[in-house]
């Protein structure tokens, strides 16, 4: 299981570009699994539905399980949120699998950058990031630099710059 994330500023068109290189990763004949950090609580399921009452009553955990597919949630209550390196040894074997935030984390990145949305770029500051995916050309960038809609060019990076799961988390690795 190889892991790559991509990190950017809210607004930048991160879960638009997943999105769209998934189908081409697959295509390949890859198997994908994502990760997606929240800076928010979310559900999984609606107020009402029997597990969110189980939730709601206390239960640290509950399984939905169907013939299409199941989740578990975890209740944290008080305790802290889950490292990425403690998510990863959670999911099941994969060939990639694709970090949408933890962008302050250390495993490698591809940037996703627009100019519109009048944030700086990260990768001068952060080098974990192999790359960025920008709307315009940058020629100030000191990463190499991928057109948005340049699909297979970025299947092709994050192919190439995923690093083994085992070695996520490990800063002396991406030296």
């Amino acid at each position: 299981m190889r892991v790559i994330g991509l990190a950017g500023w809210s607004g930048s068109g991160k879960t638009t570009l997943v999105t769209s290189v998934i189908p081409v990763l697959i295509g390949r004949g890859l198997k994908i699994a994502t990760v997606k950090h929240a800076h928010h609580d979310f559900d999984t399921d609606r107020p009402g539905k029997d597990s969110w009452l189980h939730r709601r009553a206390g239960a640290s955990e509950v399984a939905i399980v169907s013939s299409r597919r199941w989740a578990i949630v975890h209740e944290l209550d008080r305790d802290p949120e889950p490292s990425l390196v403690e998510v990863l040894a959670k999911l099941s074997p994969v060939d990639l699998v694709i970090v949408e935030g933890f962008k302050r984390h250390a495993h490698p990145k591809l940037e996703v950058f627009r100019a519109a949305v009048g944030k700086p770029l990260l990768h001068p500051d952060d080098d974990c990031i192999v790359a960025v995916a920008s709307d315009a050309p940058l020629p100030q960038a000191t990463v190499p630099v991928l057109m948005l809609d340049d699909f297979a060019g970025i299947a092709d990076m994050l192919q190439a710059e995923a690093m083994p799961r085992e070695q996520i988390g490990q800063t002396a690795e991406l030296a």
